[in-house]
């Protein structure tokens, strides 16, 4: 998901004479929100509406169902969350006319860190929500808050929402409980049933600029600064996906492997060949991410259940839950191959994007600086139609994909689309 909660203090550093400086930067929960100044700003006037209803006064600048859209890693989860924060804002200075979101008190504090018991942060590791979960939901966000401010409901991924969930959703939403917010996450509005955005606010992200996104992995993460430039240039600026760049080796090492397909689909063996490498280490890449949370997640359950110990034998009766966890495992790691393998096709996209940029002679900025010569032996190897074509075959192999069609049957067609230009 994008972009990562922290609930860090105020924080007080020392000065180069040694001395205590409380002059340092105060933290807000807005902080892990990259190059969006303008949905900072108006979520902050929403937070202090918000802040105005609970002592009573008239405020128009808030509401009960909010929509955030915007590009993979734009932040979308990110600001619902920080927003989510600051509504549960107890910080002592808001008595004396300071701003939600402080970003230390305890209701900032455990609203980043997933502890609030007002703040419901949802996703799901399926293709879909159902109706049985909104339903679950909707029950939920009809309690009164505990600590008397707002029930808060985020739901990060409301485009994997059902016909029938959705519809389900759109009453809570019609008819709210008071002070029950809910806040949607698309990636765009297009994605949310009409009758549920049309009672929503929309906040719409962008995304973040590359410089931005590379000062935030140095100052948050302690990246290096060329490692930082790297990953948030390779990304185009797609803030998780920097991260794990700058972070992680075998993930550079697969994201070598999938721009080298260019230079592989010469012939008709060469596409296939290079369309089940990408498939393979799309695989690869999902394998590693749900491995951990497999074990993890199995070796609970039996602990649960009274295992004797690891690979102990469970007690009688406990097969079917065991079961019901392994289907949702498997589940999961067919959203995460279809993720990774979308991630794969995105930069590739940008591959062909900067051959066209070549090719224009645009004088922009390459996502792909790091392997220009390969950029620069793909331009000179056809006119910037091929290139369109090219690009237009890897977002129909995407489509493809969502629609179900077998991964590697889809790449195949696209390999040899971008050998035959």
């Amino acid at each position: 998901m994008p972009g990562r909660p922290e609930g860090r203090g105020p924080g007080r550093t020392a000065g180069n004479d040694g001395r205590e400086e409380s002059e340092a930067p105060r933290v807000t929960v807005w902080d892990d929100l990259v190059g969006q100044d303008r949905v900072v700003d108006r979520l902050r006037v929403a937070a202090k509406a918000a802040r105005d209803v609970l002592d009573g006064r008239d405020a128009t600048g808030m509401t009960h169902a909010w929509l955030f859209t915007g590009p993979p890693g734009s932040g979308r989860a990110t600001a619902a969350r920080a927003f989510a924060a600051a509504l549960q804002c107890v910080s002592p200075d808001l008595a004396l006319g300071g701003e939600p979101g402080c970003g230390h008190c305890d209701g900032c504090h455990t609203a980043l860190t997933g502890t609030h018991a007002d703040v419901d942060v949802v996703s799901t590791e399926l293709l879909s929500i159902g109706v049985k979960e909104t339903r679950d939901l909707v029950r939920r966000a009809a309690m009164s808050p505990a600590g008397g401010r707002w029930q808060v409901i985020v739901l990060e991924d409301a485009d994997r929402l059902t016909e029938g969930a959705g519809n389900v959703l759109l009453k809570a939403i019609e008819e709210p409980a008071p002070r029950t917010v809910w806040m949607l996450c698309a990636p765009s509005v297009e994605d949310a049933l009409p009758t549920i955005r049309s009672r929503c606010r929309h906040v719409s992200l962008r995304t973040p600029p590359v410089d931005a996104v590379a000062d935030m992995l140095m100052r948050r993460d302690g990246i290096e600064p060329a490692m930082a430039a790297y990953a948030a240039r390779a990304t185009g600026g797609h803030i998780d996906r920097a991260l794990r760049l700058a972070t992680d080796e075998q993930a550079r090492t697969r994201r070598a492997e999938v721009l080298r397909m260019p230079l592989q689909v010469a012939d008709i063996g060469g596409c296939m060949t290079a369309a089940q490498r990408l498939v393979d280490a799309a695989a690869a890449d999902a394998k590693e991410i749900t491995a951990e949370m497999d074990a993890r997640e199995t070796e609970e359950l039996r602990s649960a259940l009274g295992a004797s110990g690891p690979g102990g034998r469970l007690p009688s009766g406990t097969a079917g839950v065991v079961k019901e966890l392994e289907n949702r495992q498997k589940k999961r790691a067919t959203r995460m191959q279809r993720d990774c393998l979308d991630l794969a096709l995105v930069d590739l996209t940008a591959f062909y994007r900067d051959v066209l940029a070549v090719q224009l002679g645009a004088g922009v900025h390459l996502d792909n600086e790091d392997i220009r010569p390969s950029v620069e032996d793909i331009a000179r190897s056809g006119p910037p139609e091929a290139t369109l074509r090219r690009i237009e075959a890897i977002l129909a192999c995407r489509q493809a994909i969502d629609a179900n069609v077998a991964p590697l049957l889809a790449v195949e067609a696209m390999a040899l689309t971008l050998r035959a230009g």
